[in-house]
């Protein structure tokens, strides 16, 4: 790990353990409000980051404890991008159902990846769907009333 004034990097593979996960979300959200990222920002980021390391974790990995979970986050001022990539055999990212219609609804499937696309500025898969990129920029501050 690095950590400069306007930049905090993170790269570390991880066992598929949860706890372990969450932990690495923490240090991220911790670098985010070192970065000066508040408010709806952190909250659209943080939602959207659990998505991605749980479903590497439970989806991907199966909770394999041979498995692992490669994280890699980068923050700047304005910009977040974080990578997860898992040993899993991947997942069809372009053709999940659409979690909101109305014989879908009571079906947990599909939500995660509609949570990471709407909170998100960029979502970006891999060929496979096992290595998603996540990309959030800073939003303007807000007007003064």
């Amino acid at each position: 790990m690095t950590s400069v004034q306007d930049h905090w990097s993170y790269d570390k593979l991880i066992p598929s353990d949860l706890d372990i996960g969450h932990a690495a979300i923490e240090e991220l959200m911790n670098a985010l409000g070192s970065a000066a990222w508040e408010g709806s920002d952190l909250f659209r980021i943080h939602m959207a980051i659990e998505e991605a390391v749980v479903n590497a974790i439970e989806h991907g990995n199966k909770r394999d404890a041979n498995k692992s979970v490669h994280i890699v986050f980068h923050v700047g001022t304005d910009k977040v991008t974080m990578s997860i990539k898992d040993q899993g055999a991947g997942f069809d990212h372009q053709n999940v159902a659409d979690p909101t219609e109305d014989e879908r609804v009571d079906q947990p499937r599909g939500r995660g990846v509609m949570l990471m696309r709407e909170l998100m500025s960029e979502v970006h898969y891999n060929e496979l769907g096992n290595h998603v990129t996540l990309v959030k920029f800073k939003s303007p501050p807000a007007e003064p009333e």
